[in-house]
């Protein structure tokens, strides 16, 4: 009998429906086989219902058609129940460029790919859907973050737990059993037992971003560290135990910090409820009081809450407008504003920075 890949079972237990997403790559398909051999084994197995998934892109042509019908031969020989799903990326990019929110190709297919995982779940077919990322699409997904300047979140790259949660209806999680797999091992192991599997055309062209990394930025780098990935892969792990412990603290601190609307005339606050309106201000005596980390990480948590996100140059300008950073364009002054990206306008009064919403 050909030995298991070994893979994550820290969030199966028995009786969960598991989903394994199969877009016919070596991964998945590498996925799809580990579960269904540890699933039927007679001692230890899971004791899980095993399901998977396919997703059509409407794109590549023939192609996709023949990835189909590989995974859909690939579950009907081991009897396996397969929910597929046909859309339309080139459509999702046409709205969402309407809208005024593009998206990347890449973008487009991640976010039908991870709405019909969340339908999945919330429909009650899964408990947890599982994806084949390995460190390989670890070590990749670090070093593209980093190019584009991510903060701490960002490098925490894929999570290997994502809970899904579906107001109103049942909730799961996004699971990443193979993140500490090498993708060289997962081809060792298909060759092994005979199985072949399909090859997107499209994972080498060097157009897209991570086929840029793959090809050719990495290779460069492991000639000056051959342990790269699982250093990158290291780093992903170190980011996501840290912004854990800062969201703790966040956790704590935010309803200390953060004032609603602004002050008025003879005591309290006044808190707009009109469309567009929204508002928080901090006292500027108490970001004094904290250190530079925490600065940072307070305004940025102040801008989410009102549905924006920071740059760093962004929140360096906040803390140059509150007069902790030097900025020769920034005014620390009362009355100074600053207008931000998302709509996100700053304000400081003689004690306070508010941040609001200008539709």
């Amino acid at each position: 009998m050909l030995p298991l890949l070994p893979f994550d079972r820290t969030n199966i237990k028995p009786g969960d429906r598991l989903c394994a997403a199969v877009s016919g790559g070596a991964d998945s398909v590498a996925l799809l086989l580990t579960l269904h051999a540890a699933n039927t084994t007679k001692r230890d197995g899971l004791g899980v219902g095993l399901s998977a998934v396919h997703v059509h892109h409407g794109l590549r042509g023939e192609e996709a058609d023949a990835d189909q019908h590989f995974v859909e031969s690939l579950c009907a020989r081991l009897d396996i129940p397969l929910h597929l799903h046909h859309a339309s990326v080139p459509n999702r990019i046409a709205e969402a460029r309407a809208s005024g929110q593009p998206e990347t190709i890449e973008e487009a297919a991640r976010a039908i790919r991870y709405e019909y995982f969340t339908t999945l779940i919330a429909f009650g077919y899964a408990d947890s859907v599982l994806t084949a990322h390995t460190l390989d699409d670890q070590a990749e997904t670090v070093l593209m973050k980093l190019l584009r300047g991510a903060w701490t979140e960002g490098l925490s790259a894929i999570h290997p737990v994502v809970l899904v949660n579906n107001p109103n209806q049942r909730s799961g999680k996004i699971l990443r059993p193979f993140l500490n797999t090498r993708r060289a091992e997962i081809e060792v192991f298909l060759q092994q037992a005979d199985q072949p599997w399909r090859n997107d055309s499209t994972n080498t062209d060097t157009a897209f971003t991570r086929n840029k990394i793959r090809h050719e930025l990495l290779p460069q780098l492991r000639a000056l560290n051959p342990n790269l990935d699982q250093t990158l892969s290291n780093l992903a792990e170190l980011a996501r135990e840290e912004e854990a412990r800062w969201q703790t603290e966040l956790s704590r601190l935010l309803p200390q910090l953060l004032l609603p609307g602004k002050p008025v005339r003879g005591g309290g606050r006044a808190v707009s409820t009109a469309p567009g309106q929204s508002a928080v201000a901090i006292e500027l005596d108490r970001l004094r009081t904290l250190d530079p980390a925490l600065r940072r990480r307070v305004l940025r948590a102040a801008a989410r809450q009102l549905g924006a996100r920071l740059s760093f140059d962004e929140t360096s300008r906040l803390l140059s407008l509150c007069g902790f950073l030097p900025n020769p364009t920034v005014a620390a002054r009362t009355g100074s504003t600053l207008h931000l990206s998302n709509n996100l306008r700053a304000e400081r009064s003689p004690r306070e920075l508010r941040l609001f919403l200008q539709t």
